[in-house]
């Protein structure tokens, strides 16, 4: 099992933040480098509890889908998304924030685990993990930018 632990710290109103970060169309400029859309469920605006969406993507030089189901949300301290149907054995991601003197710390806690046993735990070691990162702190700079200018 893998996680991954990021903080963004960002100049605007935490339900700013919050709605950003659950809005789907900001997720798709967010991913533009893996060409992602989402294309089943909810394919725009705001996710809510409960709603589902399907992205496919390019990853790895592969279009990819993934189903993902909201199964909590607290607005705006937090809320988590959970694979339904995918490429992991499981994923889970945690989204939590807190709003502190203007500033809104965003933390990810990503967790998944890669099928295909020793092979899948290699994969992502080489090349999975970093993967992963490096698609939440494109994300994460997306929102911030936008967030921080929505606000001005």
């Amino acid at each position: 099992m893998t996680k991954i632990k990021l903080q963004t710290k960002i100049k605007a109103p935490i339900e700013t933040v919050f709605n950003l970060s659950r809005n789907i169309d900001i997720h798709l400029l967010s991913t533009s480098q893996t060409n992602e859309k989402a294309v089943a469920g909810k394919t725009s605006g705001l996710i809510n509890l409960n709603e589902t969406v399907t992205w496919k993507g390019k990853h790895f030089g592969i279009y990819l889908k993934h189903s993902s189901r909201i199964s909590e949300m607290e607005f705006p301290n937090y809320f988590v998304d959970i694979m339904e149907k995918g490429h992991f054995k499981s994923f889970r991601h945690e989204h939590y924030f807190e709003e502190k003197n203007g500033f809104t710390t965003m933390k990810d806690v990503l967790i998944y685990e890669t099928p295909f046993w020793i092979f899948g735990r290699l994969f992502d070691k080489i090349l999975l993990k970093n993967h992963m990162k490096k698609f939440l702190l494109e994300r994460n700079s997306v929102l911030k930018n936008i967030a921080e200018n929505q606000t001005k």
